[in-house]
């Protein structure tokens, strides 16, 4: 009896999976052919970046539909291929597909439940409470701050440079953006240029350093987000929780009992723990406490030293191979700093061509590999009866597009050219997306860009860059990583001016 319940327990499960791979053929859109257990995700995290994946995919969808069919483990997940679809679901049907796949767990995990994994109204709500933060006139007021960290960089620089030196620059850039982040979101001195192992240097790093094991879990958190809640499944490190939510409960105290404000991120956030019992839509709004305090910090100091550091190292990285291009963005700083008598903000907005170094790298290599979203309500596919089922997952492949020949000719190539204002009006909007597009695009894209401008601006007026025979050409991606960084760092030969 034990062996036949057995077979049959077998048996059905065997079904139930083919059923589930069965769902993108029965609905008539084109898929990749799935293998069991790990659905169109071989191997991720282990030997090739999620990004791969998912060009992979596309690359054999293409020109088959609006949507193709992949799935993640048994989860069947829609691939937008068609950049008007992908407008869609990022604008113009912007209601039924609102939320973020991203799996977070406020009750055990506070720090996870944060802006960017927020849904609905909550996301809403303080979305619009957080967006002032992010305006024109709070850059300019943050700038002084991030050039006072920019000019312990340079000093920190210079100390290290005697004639032609070889440094990791992915670390020393982290390291730049880790103090400027914890000096404006934290109102900290994080001390993290003088001190590659201070606190929030560390802490940092064991963020993302994701072992095998936890990034599968990151995966199948998301894939199964009910369970996983269900099973009080974390994916935080305690240790780095607690560090965050301490820095934020004792730099509130501190900030109240000495009546101290600032113009930075953490006096906005302290400003909502006292709201009005309502917001602008007339529902109730909750004044935030301190752990979701901790939460909006700690994402603003996640998303902001990592991208802008892997930004600004690709710069680099590819300026440092190609002496001419190099050369040109040393003379759109040099020349910027001429006309405005120093590295003003006025400065810093009118060097062009750092915009495009910067941009033809967030295009070759976007920290976002891929938008996820979900859709909150059924929805129809445009000119065909397939439904979209509430709940099922949408993928933008920001990779596969910013590597499409179609729209960036030998895609391969780093070109900052391809971002000048002439070439820009030329593409479609929707196929270069390092920040998203919509009402849920990047909230600090302002910030991000003006850091690595100003970055870029002191590396490149007083050094020049080689390439070490340490740093590989092409540049190796880590598998394990989130955010699309190279492996092992990245050394460059620098100069002295």
């Amino acid at each position: 009896m034990l062996i036949y319940l057995t077979v049959l327990a077998l048996t059905l499960a065997v079904l139930w999976v083919r059923k589930r791979y069965s769902y993108w053929k029965e609905r008539g859109i084109p898929y990749v052919e799935p293998s069991f257990p790990s659905g169109n995700i071989r191997g991720m995290g282990r030997k090739e970046h999620f990004s791969t994946q998912m060009q992979r995919c596309y690359k054999e969808l293409k020109g088959k539909g609006p949507v193709g069919g992949v799935f993640f483990f048994i989860n069947p997940v829609a691939l937008a291929m068609d950049l008007d679809f992908i407008k869609t679901v990022l604008v113009k049907d912007f209601q039924y597909f609102h939320d973020r796949s991203i799996y977070y767990n406020e009750k055990d995990d506070p720090l996870s439940a944060h802006l960017v994994a927020l849904e609905g109204t909550k996301w809403k709500n303080l979305r619009a409470k957080l967006t002032p933060t992010f305006t024109s006139g709070k850059m300019k007021s943050m700038y002084p701050t991030i050039i006072g960290v920019a000019e312990e960089f340079q000093k920190m620089m210079e100390s290290e440079v005697g004639g032609n030196t070889e440094i990791e620059m992915k670390d020393v850039l982290a390291r730049f953006t880790t103090d400027v982040i914890g000096t404006c979101a934290f109102g900290l001195e994080c001390n993290s240029l003088h001190d590659p192992d201070a606190q929030f240097r560390r802490m940092g790093r064991k963020i993302f350093a994701i072992a095998k094991g936890r990034f599968v879990k990151l995966i199948a958190a998301q894939q199964f987000r009910s369970l996983a809640r269900s099973l009080h499944v974390t994916l935080i490190d305690k240790e780095v929780s607690d560090f965050f939510i301490g820095a934020v409960k004792d730099t509130i105290k501190y900030r109240e009992e000495n009546n101290i404000e600032r113009n930075d991120f953490m006096s906005l956030l302290m400003k909502l723990k006292k709201v009005d019992n309502s917001d602008n839509t007339g529902e109730d709004s909750e004044a935030l406490t301190d752990e979701q305090i901790a939460a909006q910090a700690f994402v603003f100091f996640l998303a902001g030293f990592e991208t802008s550091s892997t930004a600004m190292s690709n710069s680099l990285y590819e300026l440092a191979q190609n002496s001419e291009l190099q050369d040109k963005a040393r003379k759109s700083v040099m020349d910027s700093i001429k006309k405005h008598g120093s590295l003003t903000y006025e400065a810093i907005q009118d060097m062009q061509y750092i915009d495009q170094c910067i941009n033809e790298s967030l295009r070759k290599y976007p920290p976002a590999s891929n938008l996820t979203r979900i859709v909150s309500k059924d929805y129809k596919l445009p000119n065909c009866d397939v439904v979209l089922q509430q709940g099922s997952t949408i993928i933008v492949p920001v990779y596969a597009l910013h590597h499409d020949a179609e729209y960036y000719p030998n895609p391969e190539k780093y070109d900052p050219d391809r971002f000048t204002s002439e070439e820009v009006a030329k593409r479609n909007p929707y196929c270069f997306l390092p920040f998203g597009e919509g009402p849920r695009n990047c909230i600090g894209m302002r910030f991000g860009m003006m850091q690595a401008r100003v970055g870029l601006a002191y590396l490149l007026k007083d050094f020049s860059f080689t390439l070490s025979s340490k740093t590989p050409v092409p540049l190796k991606i880590s598998p394990h990583n989130p955010i699309l960084t190279s492996e092992g760092g990245l050394w460059l030969n620098v100069e002295k001016l």
